[in-house]
C-alpha cells in the first residue's frame, strides 16, 4: 500500500508531546493521547511522535486504579515539548495544583508549546490563566465548579473539544479521544486521523455534543434557592417564550445580577440553558413517542418544525428524524 501523501500545512507538525501524570490520574486517561499520539504512522509517511509521559509530582506515581506509574521524566522535559497535554486533574476542590506545574505550564505556552486540557485538566490551564478571555470546555459535571471559580473563561460545556490554536480543551472522558483525533487531523490530515481511528475502532468524526449526555439541569443544592425554584418553574414552562427582563423580576435582581448568578450557577447563560432543555426535552419526546417533529417542535418551545431542525443539526449534527430512528429503543 502506497504512503499517504501528507498535505502541507500552514503549521509544522509537533515532534514532542508531553503527557502529564500525576497521583491519582485515571489510567485511561493518561493512557487516551498515548494511544492516539503513540501510534506508528511511518506507513502513512508520518515520522512518530516523541511522546514522553511526565512526573508532575514525585514518581512512582499512584494511579486511581491503584498500580503505580513510574517514569523517568520530570517537569523539566516541558521545556522541550512542543505540545503539552494534561490528559485531567484530581477533582477540583480537593487541593490547590502544584505550583512548579503551573509555572511549566506558562512558560511552555509562552515559548510557543500547544497546551491542551483534556477533561477536567481545563482546571489546570484556567489555573495557570492560560483560559482567560478564550473560549473553553470541559466535562459537563464539572462545568458549574468551573464558571463559578474562572469566570474570565468563556466557557461552552455543550461541545466535545474547542480548538483556540495554541490552547485547546476538551470534554470529558470519552471525549478525549474525540480531541486528539482532532488535532492528529489538524496536524497531519484527514486520511491519518482516520486511520488511527480505524485502528482504535472509533468514528473519525463524532456528531453532536456532550450536551446528549448532561443529565443534572439543575444547580447544586447550595446554589440560590430562588434560582434553584426558577428552573424547575422554567422546566414545566419550556413551551412558552422567556425573556431576560421578566426572569430577573421573577427572582428580584436586576438584569446583570441575574445573568451574573445563573451563569455562576449553570455554568452556561440563559438563552444557553433554556436551548439545551428544549433539545432534551424533544429528543426524549422522539425516543418516547410517535408524535411528528412538528407537534414535538411546539411542545419543546421552538415553535416550528424548521426551528427544531435547524437546532438539531446544529447541536447533534443529524435532523430529528435521524435522531429518532438512532437513539429510540427497538420494540
Amino acid at each position: 500500500m502506497a504512503a499517504a501523501r501528507i498535505p502541507r500545512r500552514s503549521e509544522p507538525v509537533p515532534r514532542s508531546i508531553a503527557v502529564v501524570a500525576f497521583h491519582g490520574v485515571s489510567p485511561f486517561q493518561v493512557s487516551v493521547p498515548c494511544l492516539v499520539f503513540g501510534s506508528d504512522l511511518r506507513e502513512l509517511g508520518v515520522p512518530r511522535f516523541h511522546l514522553r509521559v511526565v512526573a508532575a509530582e514525585p514518581a512512582p506515581l499512584r494511579s486511581a486504579a491503584g498500580f503505580a506509574i513510574d517514569t523517568p521524566h520530570g517537569l523539566g522535559t516541558l521545556r522541550h515539548a512542543d505540545v503539552v497535554i494534561v490528559p485531567s486533574w484530581r477533582p477540583p476542590y480537593s487541593d490547590d495544583p502544584p505550583v512548579p506545574l503551573l509555572r511549566a505550564l506558562r512558560a511552555a505556552h509562552a515559548r510557543g508549546a500547544t497546551v491542551v486540557g483534556l477533561c477536567t485538566g481545563a482546571f489546570l490551564l484556567a489555573a495557570a490563566g492560560l483560559l482567560d478571555g478564550r473560549r473553553a470546555t470541559t466535562h459537563w459535571h464539572w462545568s458549574p465548579a468551573f464558571a463559578a471559580r474562572y469566570p474570565a473563561v468563556n466557557l461552552d460545556p455543550s461541545v466535545l473539544y474547542v480548538d483556540d490554536g495554541r490552547v485547546v480543551t476538551s470534554a470529558g472522558i470519552a471525549a478525549s479521544l474525540d480531541c486528539c483525533l482532532h488535532l492528529l487531523r489538524r496536524w497531519c490530515g484527514a486520511e491519518v486521523a482516520n486511520r488511527v481511528a480505524r485502528r482504535l475502532v472509533l468514528a473519525p468524526h463524532r456528531r453532536g455534543g456532550q450536551a446528549q449526555f448532561i443529565q443534572q439541569p439543575l444547580p447544586p443544592p447550595d446554589a440560590d434557592t430562588r434560582l434553584h425554584d426558577l428552573l424547575q418553574w422554567l422546566q414545566a414552562r419550556l413551551h412558552e417564550r422567556h425573556d431576560l427582563d421578566t426572569l430577573a423580576r421573577r427572582v428580584a435582581m436586576s438584569r446583570r445580577s441575574f445573568t451574573r448568578h445563573f451563569q455562576r450557577a449553570t455554568g452556561t447563560s440563559v438563552v444557553q440553558w433554556l436551548t439545551h432543555q428544549r433539545l432534551m426535552l424533544a429528543g426524549r419526546l422522539l425516543e418516547t413517542t410517535d408524535r411528528p417533529v412538528e407537534s414535538i417542535a411546539v411542545d419543546a418551545g421552538f415553535g416550528s418544525a424548521l426551528s427544531l431542525r435547524q437546532h438539531f443539526a446544529a447541536r447533534f449534527g443529524m435532523p430529528p428524524i435521524a435522531y429518532r430512528r438512532q437513539y429510540r429503543p427497538a420494540a
